[in-house]
């Protein structure tokens, strides 16, 4: 039996190797720059390892952007917690912008990830609980929607801010602006 456990263990410690550097990867070079063949090298695998763990490079991405939602509600819930709304939109912008190839893997890339469904992954769901709880005081009868339109129009800003579109002073002062509307607060506006 130890011997099963220390097996199931060193394959656990290969398949986060596995994710570590395929993260590490798309970092620095972007995820078209990460091939099974390029992966295999960098962590001294061969190809049939990496099947052995991950059907493909898709499978690879999924599993990546597991992980990046699960390390980014652990960001929001903290941000909501201790600062509301408006700290979950900052901590999520942030998120974006200080992992974009992670971001990438969550949000832009294709994936076989069920969004918004009843099958989504567990990590999926609390994600999205972190963004229910910051508008429920604000909702009304609908705070699934409203978390929607919250979490798409961030996705939007942080999307737009990654490939320069909008002017990269006023990230701040975008966030506040939703946040504002969104919970009917339209205080003054700061910039950067």
């Amino acid at each position: 039996m130890p011997t099963q456990s220390r097996r199931e263990r060193a394959r656990e410690e290969r398949r986060e190797l596995i994710l570590r550097t395929a993260r590490e990867l798309a970092e620095t070079d972007g995820w078209d720059a990460v091939t099974t063949r390029r992966l295999a090298e960098a962590v001294d695998y061969s190809q049939p390892v990496l099947y052995g763990h991950f059907k493909n490079m898709n499978a690879i991405a999924d599993a990546v952007a597991v992980q990046g939602i699960e390390e980014m509600t652990a960001v929001l819930r903290k941000a909501r917690e201790t600062g509301g709304l408006r700290a979950l939109a900052h901590a999520y912008l942030d998120y974006a912008a200080d992992h974009p190839a992670v971001y990438e893997a969550m949000f832009v890339r294709p994936t076989a990830l069920s969004f918004g469904t009843p099958d989504s992954p567990a990590a999926l769901k609390s994600a999205f609980d972190q963004f229910i709880a910051a508008v429920e005081p604000s909702a009304g009868a609908d705070p699934e929607t409203l978390a929607e339109v919250l979490w798409s129009s961030l996705h939007g800003q942080a999307t737009l801010n990654r490939t320069n579109r909008l002017r990269p002073t006023h990230v701040r002062a975008r966030a506040d602006l939703l946040v504002g509307r969104l919970s009917g607060n339209n205080s003054s506006l700061t910039a950067e």
